[in-house]
């Protein structure tokens, strides 16, 4: 794992409310705005920016946490900035902050984590899961 960044470095991630991030469930559409959870998507990649940079070859990034508060909704159409602010390096886990912005409207903000694993060991552990071990 490599470590180019200090913490207060930040990464920017912009996204296009599309129709694949409205509230819709297996019942129908809930609203025409951008669900939480296509929010927590999107802000685990902008965290995940800091990740491509910081793994090596043989090593890959998992999340192992998000935590999210709604602020505000987001309509069909509308660009949303992304800022992740690194937090913390602990071992191989990488700790970001993020705000979600629409222009100044703060739409989403909270913490997100992965860990950079080795990709054999994490392979090993999906086929295990696979396997029912």
């Amino acid at each position: 794992m490599k470590t180019p960044f200090a913490i207060g470095d930040q990464k920017k991630y912009w996204h296009t409310v599309c129709d694949q991030d409205l509230a819709r469930f297996a019942s129908g559409t809930v609203h025409e705005v951008y669900s939480t959870f296509a929010i927590a998507r999107d802000a685990e990649w902008s965290g995940r920016l800091f990740v491509l940079e910081m793994k090596e070859e043989s090593e890959e990034g998992i999340g192992t946490g998000i935590n999210i508060i709604h602020h505000a909704p987001a309509l069909l159409g509308q660009e949303i900035c992304f800022t992740a602010t690194l937090t913390a390096i602990e071992r191989n886990e990488v700790h970001t902050q993020f705000e979600a912005h629409e222009g100044t409207r703060l739409i989403a903000s909270g913490t997100q984590t992965q860990k950079i694993i080795n990709k054999e060991k994490l392979e090993r552990l999906f086929q295990a899961i696979a396997n029912g071990v």
